[in-house]
């Protein structure tokens, strides 16, 4: 079977064409089209600017996938396409193109949660080594979510995001310290050369016992330790980062260890883009080892933590629930079900 997979969801535009033979999957082709450079500029994702350029992009994506994997359209069996959460106008224009295709060529269509796709990342490369019961951690910028998945299909949400995500305080806590958009990965850079003791942040949510995840208060505290401080030289500046990180990581790990030993999981999977910052990983591997868990940690290569349609064709590679084209809209509030 070979699948079309698109994602516009946010600001980036792909087309990926993966094949799925029994249970391995191939990659023949993942093109990402991003308008980074333009939003760098306005500070943040501007919805409108987004979806303009998702239009001008959009053709262009599918083809070059087609012609990397050297394929026609005509040879593509199904169609994958995110359906939501993500910006009303970027998703219409990856909804809207999907179900012509599959109107078109009477191809049928594959509706996939964007934030499912992120999980299924870890399959592109590890398809063969993930075993089930799982805990997937999705870190993104609006989403932190813990997931139980006991089998492909079968989904239960642990918790997830009370209000910041953890990539949203990443990037709204550079743009205290005066980084620019996205902030994560200049946080995760400057990190390296500072002293995470030297500022003690809360770690919000980190004993609650359940599974949600709170990053506003974190946010807020950084907000008020910088306007006490006089100067932000460039080592301040580094502790900042390295005390915020590790603030999150351990969040972040603390729940994910909780709920991994709770019920009894053999992998952990690590998705979305927060998900890239070596630290996180880093610290991860440590903390399964130290403790002696007989657990496997899997994260995708940092290309595909980012949003990308190879994650969504091989989220419809195991979640195969087509729809007829007409009764698929797009959602930007969509959540998991």
């Amino acid at each position: 079977m070979i699948i079309l997979g698109i994602e516009t969801s946010c600001d980036e535009t792909s087309a990926a064409i993966l094949e799925k033979n029994d249970e391995q999957i191939i990659l023949k082709a993942n093109i990402v089209a991003s308008s980074f450079a333009m939003h760098s500029k306005t500070g943040g994702i501007i919805p409108e600017n987004a979806a303009r350029e998702q239009i001008k992009y959009i053709i262009p994506t599918v083809q070059k996938a087609l012609a990397e994997a050297e394929l026609q359209l005509t040879d593509i069996d199904t169609i994958a396409v995110t359906y939501g959460p993500g910006l009303i106008g970027s998703l219409l224009v990856g909804v809207e193109t999907a179900k012509t295709l599959a109107f078109v060529l009477n191809k049928p269509i594959v509706p996939v949660n964007h934030m499912i796709g992120h999980i299924y990342a870890n399959w592109i490369e590890h398809a063969s080594e993930i075993t089930f019961p799982a805990l997937a951690l999705v870190v993104s910028g609006g989403h932190t979510d813990l997931l139980l998945l006991k089998k492909h299909g079968d989904l239960t949400l642990l918790g997830g995001t009370r209000d910041d995500a953890a990539g949203e305080a990443f990037d709204k806590i550079a743009r205290l310290i005066g980084f620019p958009y996205p902030g994560g990965p200049a946080i995760e850079k400057e990190a390296k050369n500072g002293n995470s003791k030297r500022f003690n942040f809360p770690r919000p949510l980190i004993g609650s016992g359940d599974y949600d995840f709170s990053f506003s208060g974190l946010k807020t505290a950084v907000l008020r330790e910088v306007k006490t401080l006089s100067s932000l030289d460039s080592q301040t500046v580094s502790d900042l980062c390295a005390a915020v990180q590790q603030a999150i990581i351990a969040v972040l790990i603390r729940k994910t260890i909780h709920a991994a030993q709770a019920y009894n999981v053999q992998s952990i999977l690590l998705s979305g883009g927060v998900a890239a910052n070596q630290t996180l990983r880093d610290t991860f591997e440590q903390t399964l080892k130290d403790k002696h868990l007989p657990i496997k940690l899997f994260a995708p290569s940092k290309n595909f933590c980012t949003d990308n349609g190879a994650m969504i064709a091989a989220a419809a590679c195991y979640n195969y629930n087509q729809s007829p084209w007409e009764d698929i809209t797009a959602n930007p509030e969509l959540y998991f079900d």
